[in-house]
């Protein structure tokens, strides 16, 4: 799509008015480049409206014009779905921040999409309320693009991915028509669930500009232990103990590998290490409940015993305070951030059936220590769903570039074990720019056309994030 004029860019300035249209270079930068520096993107004008009203005159003025739109949150997406790569204009959601509406009552609150994920969980818990949607780049990740992406993060065991956390949605269609769906319904049979199609969809047919998200009550007892344990087929062991004896009361499993806390630990300040012995592998397991007296630290502890007793465990630290537990989550956090440190790093998001992860983990350290010796394997991640950020790190000695230059023979080789085992080479982080190109490999010919006629229906001109997904 050709890049708009000047008076163009100015009729769109006139909308947001010329505080928050940018065309400066060295202002546009950040909404250029994301976290991975994997892309560089490029645009005439970044848009930061204020208003779902704002968003609808944009995208009017879009459709009229053919004008390519890029919807942005927070810039924190891994696979590039948020960058401007042809010159389309970016639509950043920053400035739509505000928290409409909290109802206790009715377990919901209403955010605006540029609300960033950790003020939508101050917000709850200010009502005394969890929002359980919990990432590494809560701190600066937007609601928008967590809808978009249906992000998952840690709490998925227990609550689910995005798209099961909400209710309702505000959305502004690619003719600037709003389809104003805030309902807080827990039941409505009423033909097709709209909502579903926006949540997943990276912007790509609708921007979504508000949703309305459910709440739970707030734990009032958590209980967290790190354990060691000598392989992921005896973490799967661990998982399926813990998940028999405290049923929905377990609300995270993360499986974490030594090579990859010793680069926490070598990295991060203040990092610990928990257990005095190394261990080649830790289950990092959370019970929560929203009663007090509920017992759960004692259920923690019956799981550990048993554990011991079968040998699944073989060392563990329990949490004796909240800021221990900060510490145990803090190791595991910081375990994708920390490889940055050690050069070159090749990531994939990918899932299996659960029971599968452990032969998944396995079969791909082999086949990519086929492809380059001496690279590091950093597998960790949502035990409990089958969700392994399955991640190598370039050899010790080894050059950054030439490791990186192997990036799709790493890759291709995970996801060929991904389609063995029945599983998605994208769990949480989305398509984007980076598997845009395997969707014709790993989707069949119906579901393809049932995708572009989607696309089709709701953005006839391909304005919103062309290239992208479909």
């Amino acid at each position: 799509m050709p890049s708009p004029s000047p008076a163009l860019i100015a009729r769109f300035a006139d909308i947001v008015g010329s505080a928050h249209a940018i065309t400066e270079s060295a202002d546009m930068a950040a909404y250029l480049v994301e976290h991975r520096d994997l892309y560089q993107g490029r645009t005439p004008l970044v848009l930061r409206p204020g208003s779902t009203d704002e968003v609808a005159a944009i995208l009017k003025l879009a459709g009229e014009t053919g004008t390519a739109i890029v919807p942005q949150g927070g810039n924190t997406g891994l696979v590039g779905g948020q960058i401007a790569q042809g010159g389309e204009v970016i639509v950043s959601l920053s400035r739509m921040n505000r928290i409409r509406s909290v109802n206790p009552d009715d377990d919901t609150i209403t955010v605006e999409a540029g609300t960033v994920l950790d003020q939508v969980h101050k917000a709850a818990e200010a009502a005394d309320r969890l929002f359980p949607l919990s990432l590494g780049s809560e701190g600066s990740c937007q609601i928008g693009g967590n809808l978009s992406t249906n992000a998952g993060g840690t709490a998925v065991l227990a609550y689910g991915n995005a798209r099961d956390l909400v209710l309702g949605l505000e959305v502004v269609l690619a003719d600037g028509r709003v389809w104003e769906g805030l309902r807080s319904l827990r039941k409505d049979n009423t033909g097709y669930h709209l909502k579903d199609l926006f949540i997943g969809a990276e912007g790509t047919l609708g921007i979504i500009t508000a949703a309305v998200l459910k709440l739970f009550p707030r734990p009032r007892e958590v209980a967290t232990a790190f354990v060691a344990v000598d392989d992921p087929a005896t973490a799967l062991k661990l998982f399926s103990l813990a998940r028999g004896m405290a049923g929905a009361q377990l609300t995270a499993c993360e499986l974490m590998p030594r090579a990859g806390l010793e680069m926490v630990l070598k990295h991060a300040a203040g990092a610990r290490d928990p257990i005095a012995a190394p261990y080649p592998w830790y289950v990092l397991v959370e019970l929560a409940s929203p009663l007090e007296g509920s017992g759960v630290s004692g259920v923690l502890q019956a799981i550990l015993e048993d554990g011991f007793e079968q040998g699944i465990v073989r060392d563990a630290a329990v949490a004796e305070s909240i800021a221990q537990a900060q510490d145990f989550w803090q190791l595991r956090l910081l375990m994708s951030e920390v490889q940055r440190a050690e050069g070159g790093s090749i990531k994939n998001d990918v899932s299996v059936p659960v029971a599968r992860s452990a032969e998944l983990i396995a079969r791909g350290i082999e086949a990519v220590k086929t492809i380059v010796p001496g690279c590091r394997p950093i597998p960790f991640g949502h035990l409990g769903d089958g969700n392994i950020h399955f991640n190598f790190s370039q050899p010790v000695d080894g050059a950054r570039d030439a490791f990186l230059e192997q990036w799709d023979a790493v890759t291709g080789a995970i996801n060929e074990i991904v389609a063995d085992l029945g599983g998605s080479i994208s769990a949480e982080h989305g398509i984007g720019l980076m598997k845009q190109h395997l969707m014709e490999t790993i989707k069949s010919p119906v579901e393809l056309d049932m995708m572009k006629a989607l696309k089709q229906a709701f953005d006839p001109k391909g304005i919103l994030n062309p290239g992208k997904v479909v």
